[in-house]
Order: structure tokens, then C-alpha cells, then sequence
């Protein structure tokens, strides 16, 4: 390969023809930034490590210190800089101060202006600050696009290229061009349509975990729900009635009581939807009805719901080993010893508790190995490589595992323990008992679903098929015209 070759980069900086590789010399489209904050400083040393040149305009360049722009940026004054700009600019600086660039009309006619603000409330009902610039310069070309993107991550490199820009304009053609800047700067370009869709985009970084207000809400309910069973059950009744006090074990064993039920019960409603969805798709005959919104807002939670149930798990292994560690279960194992000795019993082996033991153990850290492996699975970044096939066994056949195994544990935990009327103080069933209803009803509905009966009509209802009472029966003019029944259409 000749020497000259070695200095053509590997992506493309040309924004009109993105299949051709420009060499990174000054004869590159010159792309111009207005502003010199931070977000502007961080544009600049991210356009610069992809080959660009940059001009910065600022309303005093003289004011801003040495060193702060990397190496090759010109810092001119706002005029200079975007009648030295070829097609691109940014447009980083604060909304309220739009205003004051008016009098660049005639310099900015004809190019792309890209908003990187966001917005300063959600839902204001106002337009937005891309559609204001587009106000204040109609003969420029105005795009939305990199206000998702922050400073930190503009300037960590291409290893970052996974991170979303979202980019929307009234214009395809300049909606192209920062598409492909985008791609060049190793960014993933996302299509949002026209401006309007700019309220959306400078929405999106207000939002905090947008997807996770209802999954939180839920564990928060069973942890307080859970939490307050055990207080009730076994502190406050106990207190009340024998005036025994067992208020030390809030911070520790009511917790471990606590979490280990809610992970359960969590991981249940994980697959509870998927249940209800086929049970839906088996009474109509069909998939073409659509679900309630309720299941659809549910089914689209299900990734949050199994990583919270995961964290109550693994809070609940780390909260079983420091059990040990405690003074009160020193004094326990004490109090065991001294009576042990007193009643002379010098072999205290039994041999179905160490089954139980061992059982409820093996099954417990079993369950919580399929379930971390259903967390890492559900990284985009590992998610990504494995094939639809591959996904959906991990997610739904190992998501069953995880379930059996979490049930097997706590049934070996409580082993024979319900049968006995000391198990129901006060008439209130063991915490365990009640975390078990739901999970053992969604494993015997998926059993049921297995069925080949129904598994089968599931099957061709997924395909396409569709009971008769569904479709008006075929008349002789469609089969003439060559119309097939939906079942026979293969519609996917």
C-alpha cells in the first residue's frame, strides 16, 4: 500500500457523498461551533480526533484563556468564524441568548444550524428551542440533534460511538448531512422527523429513568407491604401480647425476611403477562385483537421488573452471609451449645435437616446464578450478540428455570414448617407462604400452556391462523378473485 494511503481515515468526512473516504487534510468541510463553553470545547476535541476543521465564534475571543480549544481550532469573533464555515454549524450556546446572533442572518443563509439545547421543564406546551431558532432564521437549514449527547461523552471517543443521537428537521437534506456527521463522529443516528418532534428530543434528557416509575412503585409496595407483615407478625405482636421484644431484628432479619419474598414475587410478575397475553390470544383465536394498554405498558416493564428482582436477590445473598456475623447469632449458637451439653445429647446430627439444608442452599444459589445471567443478557451490549432464537431461550426458558429454582428454595427453606399450627401466630401464615401464591400460579399456568393441545393452537394462532368467528366465510366472487382467508394468508 502506498504512504499516502496510510494517511485516508477509516470513516468518511465528506457530508454529501458518505460512501467516498476524504483524506484528513484543511481542504475537509470546515464545520463552525457558536459558543465557547464547555459543550462547545468538547464539539471541538471530538470533531477535531475525527479529522475536521473547526472554527469557534466567539462574541469576545480574546477573553478566553490558552490551551482551552485543542490544537488547529480557530477562535475568530461570531461573524469571522461562520463566513469561514462551509455548510455545518453549531449552535451551542443557551436559548435566551438566540436572540442575539439576528444579526448573522445573512452569513447562516443557506446553512445547517444544528440546536444542541435542551429544554428547562417537561411538557411546557411551548415550542421548542429548535423550532424559536428556525423562527429567528428562516433562510438557514435548522436540524435538532446532539442535546442527548453530553459534554463527558463527546470528548471519551469512539468507544462511545454506541450512544444515540437523536436528530429531527423540516429539511431531509440537512438532516443527511448531521446524520452522517454524526456517523463519522462514531455516533448511532436515530430519525426523529420533522421539527415538531424537536419538543420530544429536548424533553428526553429531563427525564429520569422515564421506564421505571411503575416497577419501582411496585417493589416499593411489596417491600412495604412484606416489611410491615413481618413487623406485624413477628415484632409487634409478640410485644403486645407477651411483652417479649424483638425490635432488634429490624435492621437485619425483617430485612432478610423481607427481600427475599419480594424477589419472588417480582420475578413472578415478570412472566405473569406473557401468561396473560397467550390466555388472550387462546380465547379469541386470534393475534391481530390488540391487548388492553395496561398488559402492553406491562409486558414493555418486564426487563425492569426482572434486573429489580435480581437486586432484591442479591441483596438477600449478601444479608444471608452477614447473618453469621451478628452478635445476636453468636449468643444463639451459645445459648444451643449450653442446652445441647445440659441435656447431655452429645450427637446433635439429624440427618433430614442436612438435606434441607443443603437442598434449600444448592437451589437458592443456583436460582441466583440463572437469574444473573438473565440480568447480563439483557445488556444491549450483550443482548446485541445473541440471535433472536438465542434471546428468547435465555430470557424465557432460563426465566422459568430461575423461577422453579427460586421456588424450590424457598419450599426447602420452609420444608414440613406449615404444617404445624405453631407456624400461625396470631392466625398470620408464614411470610414465605404468601410470597409463594403468585409464583407457584404462574408456573402452573405455564405447565398448563405446555400442553400440546394447547400448545399447538397457540402455535398457529402466533402463525397466522384464526378461528372462523373471527372472518366472514369466503364467497365464491373472492375465490375468484384469488383472495385467501387470513389463516391461509401467512400474514406474519
Amino acid at each position: 500500500m502506498p504512504l499516502g494511503d496510510m494517511r485516508t481515515p477509516l470513516l468518511s468526512n465528506s457530508f454529501d457523498t458518505p460512501e467516498e473516504s476524504l483524506p484528513c487534510d484543511p481542504g475537509n468541510p470546515t464545520v463552525g461551533i457558536l459558543g465557547s463553553g464547555d459543550y462547545s470545547r468538547s464539539l471541538a476535541v471530538r470533531l477535531v480526533a475525527c479529522g475536521y476543521r473547526v472554527v469557534v465564534g466567539s462574541r469576545d475571543p480574546k477573553h478566553i484563556a490558552t490551551g482551552q480549544f485543542p490544537d488547529g481550532v480557530q477562535l475568530l469573533t461570531q461573524r469571522e468564524a461562520m463566513v469561514g464555515t462551509e455548510k455545518v454549524v453549531f449552535a451551542a450556546l443557551y436559548p435566551e441568548h438566540y436572540h442575539t446572533l439576528v444579526g448573522l442572518r445573512d452569513v447562516l443563509a443557506g446553512k445547517v444550524l444544528v440546536d444542541v439545547s435542551n429544554a428547562t421543564k417537561l411538557n411546557s406546551g411551548e415550542p421548542s428551542n429548535a423550532e424559536r431558532l428556525a423562527e429567528l432564521f428562516p433562510e438557514s437549514r435548522v436540524v435538532k440533534g446532539f442535546n442527548v449527547v453530553s459534554a463527558w461523552a463527546l470528548q471519551t471517543g469512539a468507544h462511545d460511538g454506541s450512544r444515540q443521537v437523536l436528530i429531527s428537521s423540516d429539511c431531509p437534506e440537512a438532516k443527511r448531512t448531521v446524520i452522517q456527521l454524526a456517523r463519522c463522529m462514531s455516533f448511532l443516528a436515530v430519525d426523529m422527523g420533522g421539527l415538531a418532534s424537536s419538543r420530544h428530543v429536548e424533553d428526553a434528557p429531563l427525564r429520569l429513568f422515564p421506564s421505571w416509575g411503575g416497577p419501582l412503585m411496585v417493589t416499593f409496595l411489596l417491600i412495604l407491604f412484606f416489611y410491615g407483615y413481618n413487623f406485624l407478625r413477628g415484632v409487634l405482636m409478640p410485644y403486645l401480647s407477651r411483652g417479649q421484644n424483638n425490635f432488634y431484628q429490624l435492621p437485619l432479619e425483617t430485612v432478610n425476611e423481607t427481600l427475599p419474598a419480594v424477589a419472588l414475587v417480582i420475578l413472578a410478575l415478570v412472566y405473569l403477562p406473557g401468561l396473560w397475553a397467550a390466555a388472550l390470544q387462546l380465547v379469541r383465536g386470534t393475534k391481530y385483537s390488540h391487548f388492553p394498554g395496561w398488559l402492553d405498558h406491562w409486558m414493555g416493564r418486564r426487563k425492569q421488573l426482572g434486573l429489580l428482582s435480581f437486586l432484591c436477590a442479591g441483596l438477600h445473598a449478601v444479608y444471608s452471609m452477614c447473618l453469621t456475623l451478628r452478635k445476636a447469632s453468636q449468643y444463639r449458637l451459645l445459648d444451643a451449645a449450653y442446652r445441647q451439653v445440659k441435656a447431655g445429647v452429645e450427637h446433635s446430627w439429624e440427618e433430614p435437616q442436612v438435606w434441607r439444608s443443603d437442598f434449600y442452599l444448592s437451589s437458592g444459589i443456583l436460582g441466583l446464578g440463572v437469574l444473573t445471567l438473565l440480568a447480563i443478557t439483557s445488556l444491549p451490549s450483550v443482548g446485541n450478540a445473541l440471535s433472536w432464537r438465542e434471546f428468547t431461550f435465555v430470557q424465557s426458558g432460563l426465566g422459568y428455570a430461575a423461577l422453579t429454582l427460586s421456588i424450590m428454595h424457598t419450599l426447602f427453606f420452609s420444608w414440613d414448617f406449615a404444617f404445624f399450627s405453631y407456624a400461625y401466630p396470631y392466625y398470620m401464615p408464614p411470610t414465605y407462604l404468601l410470597a409463594l401464591i403468585l409464583p407457584c400460579l404462574v408456573l402452573v399456568g405455564r405447565l398448563f400452556l405446555a400442553l400440546p393441545c394447547l400448545a399447538f393452537r397457540l402455535a398457529k394462532i402466533r402463525r397466522g391462523w384464526e378461528s372462523p368467528c373471527h372472518h366472514p366465510p369466503q364467497t365464491q366472487e373472492d375465490t375468484a378473485n384469488g383472495v385467501l382467508p387470513r389463516d391461509l394468508s401467512g400474514d406474519v
